[in-house]
Parts: structure tokens; sequence; C-alpha cells
């Protein structure tokens, strides 16, 4: 299933996406997308309907998350090889873990706010794995069974607030709107392998971002293994599984996001979401 939500901000109906593209409207049968519905028992409920009974939406217009009752936003730092020598950082022994604050969370075309004072914002396309079943020291064989979803994320990041502003890079992560996420939610039994995606990103038609999940560090069932050890993972909590190599600071000379600037990313299967860039505005994030 690919499931998603559409709607003006704050007034998003719940919706699935049919074999042939349409998207139909699941309001009739639940509220929402919460993490109820990413849990086993839900989605089952939802696998078992005639997508074919639900009321087609011939224009859903804007995208919303594609789920509301985010959990914990967790990044992982450094997770491809290539992306940690165009930083200039040491490959990683263990993973480094971060949070994004969760009012970055939004939807996968909605605008990229630069914060104030912001000179170095940068994109990042990464592979989201949403968790539908509680997750607290998981043996590495069963990792998997807990994941509800996988989806694309742009990891928007401002890089001096991230490492040149001191402590952690939490800072740098979590502004808001530095979390677009969708276009959909693709439930893990459409995806064999997660370890086998290729991902891509473009800023104003040129292409900056090439990769596969072939090439992460720690790949998905380790990473929630390992974190499992340290917190417990809950329903609708999200992780965002880090980068392929072509950031903008790994560019020589680095290249940053500007207003009016156009970015494009997407992952096999998971669909792609398209933003463009903004200076500080309050009303954007209304």
């Amino acid at each position: 299933m690919k499931l998603l939500r559409f709607g003006p901000k704050g007034h998003e109906k719940p919706g699935v996406l049919d074999a042939r593209g349409v998207v139909r409207d699941l309001s009739g049968v639940i509220a929402d997308l919460t993490p109820e519905q990413l849990s086993p028992a839900g989605l089952a409920e939802l696998r078992a309907l005639d997508l074919t009974t639900l009321p087609e939406v011939a224009t859903p217009g804007r995208l919303g998350t594609p789920f509301t009752g985010l959990g914990q936003f967790i990044g992982v730092g450094l997770n491809y090889r290539d992306h940690a020598a165009e930083a200039n950082l040491p490959i990683p022994g263990e993973p480094i873990l971060f949070a994004k604050w969760n009012q970055c969370f939004s939807g996968p075309n909605d605008p990229i706010v630069m914060p104030k004072g912001s000179r170095k914002t940068d994109w990042e396309v990464e592979l989201g794995v949403v968790i539908g079943t509680r997750a607290r020291y998981v043996p590495l064989e069963d990792a998997l069974r807990h994941v509800a979803g996988y989806c694309v994320v742009n990891d928007v990041s401002e890089r001096e607030f991230q490492m040149e502003r001191g402590g952690t890079w939490d800072k740098g992560k979590g502004c808001d709107t530095f979390g677009p996420v969708g276009p959909w939610l693709v439930s893990a039994d459409e995806v064999p392998d997660p370890q086998n995606l290729g991902l891509w990103l473009d800023v104003n038609g040129k292409r900056f971002q090439t990769g596969n999940t072939t090439h992460m560090i720690f790949g998905v069932a380790f990473l929630i293994h390992y974190m499992s050890q340290v917190m417990t993972l809950n329903p609708g909590d999200l992780i965002a599984t880090g980068t392929p190599p072509g950031v903008g600071m790994g560019c020589k000379p680095p290249v940053f996001l500007r207003e009016g600037d156009v970015v494009r990313l997407g992952i096999d299967g998971l669909g792609e979401q398209q933003q463009v860039v903004h200076a500080w505005r309050a009303d954007l994030l209304d």
C-alpha cells in the first residue's frame, strides 16, 4: 500500500494510492493515518479493503505528511562512506544519532523556509523508515519486523548551525520545514529489500546526489537493532537513515540553497518530492 494524506495544512484527509495511481479517500473508513493505523493490525485492516469501493479524488491538491502523530524523528549521520569522505570526517565505528525536532515534519512539496541568519542551508536525500511495532532490545534478525513502511525524506540541514556553533548537530537539523516527508508511506511488504534502493536529488535541474542504499555503512535492520539498545522505538517514530554523497557542503567550492531554488528528490518505488526554497517568512509556517 501507498498511504498518504491530502488537503490544506491542518485539514488533511487520509488516502491511499491505488494500482492505477489514483488517490482514494480513506476518510470514510478511518479518521486519519496515525500510529494506530501503522501497527500490523491497522495495516492488515487497510490492506483488506477493496480500494475500488473508495471514492476517487480527482484533484487531491496539496499532499501533507503521510501520517500524523509523529513520535521521535531520529537522524543517522555519516552513514555512507563517500558522504563521510566529502565531509572530511572519519568513518563512524557505530551509528551517529541525532534528533530532528518534530516541528520540522512537513509535506513533501511544502516550501523550505530558511531560518533567520541562515547562510549554509543544505540538502540530503534519505530513506525514511517508519516504525509500526514497539522495538526494545530487538535481535538483529527480527529488526525489520518492526517496520511499518518506508518513505522519502529530505534531511534539510543548516551547516553553520550544525557544525560551527558548538554542541550537538541537532540545532542545525530541526529548524521549521527541515523535514519534508512523503509523498506517501509505502508499506514494508512492497519493499522486499530496503538495501537496494536508488536515491537522487537535483537542485534547479542539476543532479547533485546519486546513490543506492546498498552503500549504507549500517543497514536498516542494524540501525533498528542498535537504536533499540539505547532507546525504545514506538509506532510513529521515523528514522532518516543517512545520505549518499553530493551534498552542498561537499562541493568545491561549497554550494548552499538560496531563495527561489527548486529541490527535487526521489527514491526508487517511494515517489518524488519537490520544494521551493524561501527566505524566512513566518506566514509560510502557518
